[in-house]
Order: C-alpha cells, then sequence, then structure tokens
C-alpha cells in the first residue's frame, strides 16, 4: 500500500500549451493524462477537442506544470507522433511571422502543415445491440437510417445525408441518440498514407536447377503462367527488384495469373513504402566552368558572406546566375548543410529541376501546392530525417522542418509570387527567409536581373552585400529592343489584328528560319468586355465588382474574383439588341488570331487557364523544349526564369496595361516584367529581337528598359517614393474593412480610421474605396498606415492596432465587419 501512495505521490500534472489550426488569438492549455507523461515533447502533435465536439490535431507549444488562469483545462486525448515533427527553429520562424505580420500562429500552423499531416475530423455513426430499443417507436427516417446500419455497420453523417436526400440530419441523429439506438463518435483518420508498390520473388525452393526443372514441367499445363515465370526469370537478370506492374507488362500476363503464382507458392509478393516522387537516376555533371567575370562575383560573393548574412546579386538576363548558385551549393552541402533554394513559380521548377539533378543527382527534394498531400507530407518527412540535401520549392517551403541550413537562394527574389495574399498569414518568403537564415546562422543569397526597390535600397545602403554580373553568360547577347507604336500603325492602316507589321515582320522571319517566338499578354482569357452597343449594358459579376470576361474554350462568361460562370449573351438583357460587341483581347484572343495569320505555326497557350492539372505546365514547356511548338503566347508565366535556346522573337503584346496600372509599384513592375519577358529572346548564339508594341513610345520606363538601365529606374523612383513618404523608405501597413452592407461598412471603417488618426495623425490614408469595391459579396473600404523607418519601433505600432482592432471587432456596432491586415503590402 505505501508502495503504490508513494509512486501516486511521483506522478506529476503537467499542462501543454498547443497550437490549434485556427484564428484564434491565443494558444490554448490543456492537462495531459498521466499515461501520456512520458511521450510528452514540444513539437508533437496531439489531439484535442475544442469546442463542444470539434477535434482537432494540435501541435504542443510548451510543457508546464501550472494550470491555466480562467478556464478548467480539458484532457488531450492522444499523442500522435513518436518523435516531434516540426522543431524549435520552426516554432520560433512561426511565432515570428505571427508577430510581424499580424496574424495567430493557429493561421501560420495551417499554412504551414501539410494537409496530410493534419487529420480530419469526422462524425461516425454505429448501432447499438438490438435488444436495447424498440424498433416500432421508429418513425419512417429513422427506420431507414437503421435497416442502412445493419447492412453496413458503420456511416458517416454524410452518408446518413445523401441516404435521406436532406441537408441537416442532426435532429434525427439527435432523436435515435435519446432512444438509445446509435452511438455517435468522433474519429480521427490519419490522412497521410505511405504509397506502397506490390514486388514480386520467386520463392527461395525454385532457387536450385532441379526444383526448377520440375516447376517448368508442372507448368507446362498453365501457358499463361509458365510466360510470367520465364518474363520473372528474363527480368531477374537485368534488376534486383520488380514489381508487379513490371511482371505483368512484361509478361502480357493478367493479376489474376500472378495471384494463381502465388497461391502456389511460386512467387512471393512483398509490399513494400516507395517514395511518390520521381527519382530517376541521372548522370551527375560537374565539368562546367566559369567565365572570367563570374570567376571574379563568386570570390566577391564567398568574401562579403564573411561580414554580411544576405548578400544581392544584380545579374542581367542570362548571365549564367545559376552556375553561381551551383557553385555556392556544392560548397555548402559539402560541409554536410542543408540548402533551400527558393522559386517564385512552381512552373520553374518544372525545368531548372532536371538541371540540377545533373549536378546534384538525386539529393534534391521538390515541394509546391502543385503536389498532392500525400507527396507534400512525404518531402516533410524526408526534410525531417535529413534524407534531402537540397530543397527546392516556391514560397511555403521556407515552412518545411530544415534542421541545418547553410544556404538560402532566393532565385528571381523581386517576384510577388513570394508575397502570399490570402489566407493569412500574409507573409513574404524573401523576408520570411532572412529571418529563418538568422536562426540557422545561415547565409542568403537573393538574385535577380531587375531586384526590387527594397532589396537594392538595402543593399546601397550597406545591409545587404552587392556583386553585380553585368555581362551574358558565354556567345549569348542582350536582344535588340523595338518599341512600336500602335496608333501610328492604326493610321497607316498596317496593323494585322493585335500586330503591327514590325512584329509580324519579325515572326516571319523566325518561322522561315525554324526558330521560336514568345508572346506575352497580361490577361488570360479571349475578351475582358462584353458590352451592348446600343444602351452600354455590360456583363458583370454577381459577386464582385467587375466585368465577366469570356473564355471562348469554355464558352462562357468568367469571373477572375470569384470564379463564377455564366453563359455568353447574344442578346442585351438590358434592351433587347443582338449588337453586342466584344472589347479588348486576353491570350486566347491571341491564339485564336495567330491561326488565322500563320496557319501552318503551332501555337500553344501558357496561362493559369491551362496549366491548371499537376503536369500541364511540364507537358508544355517540354513541347516548346523539343520543338513541337513554334509559338507560345503567355502571360507573365513566359517571364519567369525560362531558358529556350531557339527563341529569338519575343512579342510584347501591349504594354500600356502595366505602365497604367493605379499603384504606386507600377513603373517598377514594368520594368521588371518587360526586361524579365525581354530575357528570354537570344539566350544562344543567335542574337533576339524584342517588339514593345505600346500607345506611349516616349514613356521613361521604355527608354529604361530599351537602354537596360535599372539605375536609371531606380533613382527616379526612389525619388518619387520619398516625395510620397512609400516604400522602401517608409513602411506601409493595409487594413482592408470588409462587409456585406455598404452603407454599415462606410460607418465602420470611418470609426476605425478615426480611432487610428488619434494616434497615427497624417500618417493615416482613408478610408478609400480600392480598384475592385466588392469581392465574393463583401464590400471593402482600405485603409493605410505609413510609418517611417527611423525613430518609430514598429513592434510597438503593431501591438498597438493589434489592441485596437480587437476593441474594434469585440465593439456591437461593427458586428459582421472584419479587418484583414496586410504588413507590406506587395
Amino acid at each position: 500500500m505505501l508502495e503504490f501512495n508513494e509512486l501516486k505521490a511521483d506522478r506529476k500534472t503537467y499542462f501543454v500549451d498547443v497550437i490549434l489550426p485556427l484564428a484564434i488569438p491565443k494558444t490554448y492549455t490543456y492537462r495531459v493524462p498521466f499515461s501520456l507523461n512520458d511521450g510528452l515533447s514540444v513539437g508533437k502533435r496531439v489531439i484535442v477537442q475544442f469546442g463542444k465536439s470539434r477535434i482537432y490535431t494540435a501541435i504542443i507549444l510548451g510543457i508546464s506544470e501550472l494550470a491555466p488562469s480562467g478556464y478548467e483545462a480539458k484532457y488531450i486525448l492522444d499523442i500522435l507522433d513518436e518523435e516531434p515533427i516540426v522543431n524549435d527553429r520552426q516554432l520560433q520562424l512561426w511565432k515570428w511571422i505571427a508577430d510581424y505580420y499580424m496574424c495567430s500562429i493557429g493561421e501560420v500552423m495551417q499554412a504551414a502543415l501539410p494537409a496530410a499531416l493534419k487529420l480530419a475530423s469526422e462524425t461516425r455513426i454505429t448501432l447499438l445491440d438490438a435488444s436495447s430499443y424498440d424498433k416500432s417507436s421508429l418513425s419512417d427516417k429513422e427506420y431507414l437510417v437503421v435497416d442502412a446500419l445493419e447492412i453496413q455497420p458503420e456511416l458517416k453523417v454524410g452518408d446518413i445525408a445523401k441516404l435521406l436526400g436532406q441537408k441537416t440530419v442532426f435532429p434525427l441523429l439527435k432523436s435515435l441518440f435519446n432512444k438509445g439506438v446509435i452511438h455517435i463518435s468522433e474519429e480521427i483518420i490519419e490522412r497521410y498514407k505511405p504509397r506502397k508498390k506490390a514486388f514480386i520473388k520467386l520463392s527461395p525452393e525454385f532457387n536450385d536447377p532441379d526444383s526448377r526443372k520440375a516447376l517448368f514441367e508442372i507448368l507446362e499445363r498453365a501457358p499463361k503462367q509458365l510466360d510470367a515465370l520465364l518474363a520473372y526469370i528474363k527480368l531477374s537478370r537485368e534488376q534486383k527488384d520488380i514489381t508487379r506492374e513490371l511482371l505483368q507488362e512484361e509478361s502480357g500476363c493478367s493479376v489474376a495469373v500472378i495471384k494463381g503464382l502465388i497461391e502456389k507458392g511460386v512467387f512471393i509478393q512483398e509490399n513494400r513504402v516507395v517514395s511518390r516522387l520521381n527519382a530517376q537516376e541521372i548522370g551527375l555533371l560537374k565539368n562546367f566552368e566559369l567565365s572570367k567575370g563570374q570567376e571574379d562575383v563568386l570570390s566577391s560573393l564567398k568574401l562579403q558572406f564573411e561580414e554580411k548574412d544576405v548578400v544581392l546579386l544584380h545579374g542581367v538576363t542570362s548571365s549564367g546566375k545559376t552556375l553561381l548558385y551551383i557553385r555556392l551549393i556544392e560548397e555548402t552541402i559539402s560541409k554536410g548543410r542543408q540548402v533551400l533554394y527558393l522559386l517564385p513559380e512552381i512552373a520553374l521548377t518544372t525545368q531548372l529541376i532536371e538541371r540540377l539533378r545533373q549536378y546534384f543527382g538525386n539529393k534534391i527534394g521538390i515541394y509546391h501546392s502543385r503536389f498532392s498531400d500525400n507527396e507534400r507530407a512525404e518531402v516533410w518527412n524526408k526534410v525531417l530525417k535529413k534524407e534531402y540535401n537540397i530543397v527546392l520549392g516556391a514560397r511555403s517551403s521556407v515552412f518545411l522542418p530544415f534542421s541545418d541550413l547553410g544556404l538560402i537562394v532566393v532565385d528571381e527574389e523581386q517576384e510577388t509570387s513570394y508575397k502570399q495574399f490570402d489566407p493569412a498569414p500574409r507573409y513574404h518568403a524573401r523576408d520570411s527567409s532572412i529571418y529563418l537564415s538568422h536562426l540557422h546562422q545561415a547565409k542568403v543569397l537573393l538574385g535577380s536581373a531587375t531586384p526590387s526597390l527594397e532589396s537594392f535600397f538595402n543593399a546601397k545602403s550597406g545591409k545587404y552585400g552587392f556583386a553585380e554580373l553585368p555581362e551574358r553568360f558565354g556567345v549569348s547577347q542582350l536582344p535588340q529592343i523595338d518599341i512600336v507604336s500602335i496608333g501610328e500603325e492604326v493610321n497607316k492602316k498596317t496593323i494585322q489584328g493585335h500586330f503591327t507589321r514590325v512584329l509580324t515582320d519579325a515572326m516571319k522571319n523566325a518561322l522561315a528560319n525554324k526558330e521560336q517566338i514568345i508572346l506575352f499578354q497580361n490577361r488570360r482569357g479571349y475578351t475582358p468586355i462584353s458590352i451592348c452597343r446600343t444602351c452600354g449594358f455590360l456583363p458583370k459579376c454577381i459577386n464582385c465588382d467587375v466585368s465577366l470576361t469570356y473564355h471562348k474554350s469554355t464558352g462562357k462568361l468568367h469571373c477572375h474574383y470569384c470564379g463564377y460562370k455564366q453563359d455568353t449573351i447574344s442578346i442585351c438583357p438590358a434592351c433587347g439588341s443582338a449588337h453586342i460587341e466584344q472589347k479588348g483581347f486576353g491570350t486566347e484572343k491571341i491564339e485564336d488570331d495567330l491561326q488565322y495569320i500563320f496557319p501552318e505555326a503551332r501555337v500553344a497557350r501558357l496561362d493559369l487557364d491551362t496549366t491548371r492539372t499537376k503536369n500541364s505546365f511540364q507537358q508544355i514547356i517540354g513541347d516548346f523544349e523539343e520543338g513541337k511548338i513554334d509559338i507560345l503566347v503567355g502571360t507573365q508565366m513566359v517571364a519567369k526564369g525560362l531558358d529556350f535556346g531557339h527563341v529569338t522573337v519575343i512579342g510584347i503584346i501591349n504594354a500600356d496595361g502595366l505602365l497604367n496600372f493605379p499603384d504606386f509599384r507600377a513603373y517598377e513592375r514594368s520594368f521588371q516584367l518587360l526586361s524579365q519577358v525581354a530575357g528570354r529572346a537570344g539566350r544562344r548564339e543567335k542574337v533576339g529581337k524584342v517588339v514593345i508594341q505600346t500607345n506611349n513610345v516616349r514613356h521613361r520606363v521604355l527608354d529604361q528598359v530599351l537602354t537596360n538601365d535599372y539605375s536609371e529606374l531606380y533613382k527616379t523612383e526612389i525619388l518619387e517614393r520619398n516625395s510620397f513618404q512609400y516604400p522602401p523608405l517608409f513602411r506601409l501597413i493595409k487594413m482592408d474593412v470588409k462587409h456585406k452592407d455598404p452603407m454599415l461598412l462606410s460607418e465602420m471603417a470611418l470609426r476605425l480610421a478615426m480611432e487610428l488618426k488619434k494616434s497615427f495623425a497624417h500618417r493615416v490614408i482613408g478610408p478609400e474605396e480600392p480598384l475592385v469595391g466588392r469581392i465574393r459579396n463583401f464590400y471593402i473600404k482600405t485603409i493605410y498606415i505609413k510609418i517611417e523607418r527611423n525613430g518609430i519601433s514598429i513592434s510597438k505600432v503593431k501591438e498597438f492596432l493589434k489592441e485596437l482592432l480587437l476593441k474594434f471587432e469585440a465593439d456591437k456596432n461593427n458586428k459582421g465587419s472584419f479587418v484583414q491586415v496586410d504588413v507590406d503590402p506587395y
């Protein structure tokens, strides 16, 4: 008895602070059952109940013996992991992102963890013992549910809703529960399931010649099984592991034939866990040589990394920045450290991964949102186990469980794709990677032909190191750029469709010489506006304040904000007129026009509509590289880092849409995009030609693109940014106030702005209606706060804003509204 009491006295009561994947301001504390004490560790997943019945996967953030004050702690239900799946550095990154970007740590967890590592909570219904209830007391629908449960012992709530043909079944289930008929339980389902393959082996008893001869004699009466055996013997001479699919393909036999051989004890089947990721062996090629200029820059980078943690590499397009990355990566992994290679677009991983695999084989992991849930979970686990030295991925790769990062390469660092806009956390992967490097004592290399003003400003001010590659690598030369007036060609009647004579002639010459062409139009769809010529009626989205874009591929009008679709109109619903005109043009229209002008040319389109499936981008790029496509029409996807040897003509169909966009970054982005698109031309020995079509040929940004003068762009832009108090000289915080009632929204947004002005005075701009004032039935008012970089603590500003927004949301006068905060909007 004494021993039991001593044992009981030694047991400690632990409490854990957990991160729930919810947008709640605080972490939540749970009590730990004594039986689970030994399995506790920060970074492990636990199953907890939150609210009345919902069950979630949470991450342990802290362990203590202190009970929470103000509420009674519930018990955690179970611990899922033997080892933590999130490490301390990741948790520090999550906390930093939550603080810096003014969101909850639960929202960061939701974005960081692959869906397959989070669990699905599903309500399961089972039938109790029939002797415990009276069937005669059941209604018709209740009887139907019981009948179904007698056939299938367990059903989900969704299954019962389908069975009864109604959405709400909870009152019915509650009635059955009260009558003692059913049991309702929440079952946790692990979504990640390792991929398995069936491997076939010959039974050891048939290894010697005599037993194998006897086996052939037995199988003479089963010719199909004999074919399978012969195919196995042939394959076993070529390779060690033989999958069932390979054996079927080689022998031409069905699954039943192989199954028959397994049942006879001839074959043994083993189900093994295999990787979902492409792991083909590629010969390693490490014998490239750097030019003198590249060698000098590489030496400069290494020298600067001794003093600076971040270095900006400004290299013109096709200057060979990737080769410098490879040399730095080689050096980092030779020290046993890991490398993160960030790319702005999923699209770029397709072409770059093959290039990098030539140097590093299969030490590279790929991570982006186009992967399936299971594939992403698999990469996560491989990084956790240090099976990958290098990870190549899009912005979400910063969340992976690295143990010892030595280098982070942020390629095309200026790209807007590094910024997450919705949902929260609205983080920037470039800036987050710099904080991540600080946690690992790693170095960051930012690479770009057209750096962001923020990074160039940091380099100029000495915060970052700086290196420059002003010349293209090898024999490739910068392209010839022609700026052509659309208005002049319209007046001279030399324009054909949307193509000026200069562009048409350049395309004809390229096609005659068996060269390739890329055409850029930064708008997808066929035509952005359908308008009634009689009364001016314009079809608009029912959920958003935008006109609908006609897509010829679907024959429908689409909203590019919420996804709403409707049939095209041939008769005006307002006045009944049949005079409906299509205005403007997108990539579909360009593709269509090319078929008429160059009927012999093979044309393809690269935009969001043609690359929705997992391998569609790979297919289009592969066909273009192999010369199966002559003209590639695309949105900004075609501008970013792609490398094609036979492209000699680039056409920018209309530069005005970029230059005239109402945003303080419009000129910077126009220069970047036009320079990046131009950089796709003439990347080998041939000199490329770029044709920029515009209505304003004297625009200063076009002059700067023509001379490839980034320094001049920086000087003019930085003067304007300083005058109007914009980044990088000032910090910017954007707040979107949203409500379904426009009148109430105006009152609420004004109240919030007035409260802000009490503390921030002239620094508060707004509230104003943004370019698109309603999205998904929510009206929007935008407020900006501009904060000086010197003399004001941005962390204190954010703390104040958090408290103010909490009061705003708690005020009953603001019911139905919510505020989205975007720190450093991009």
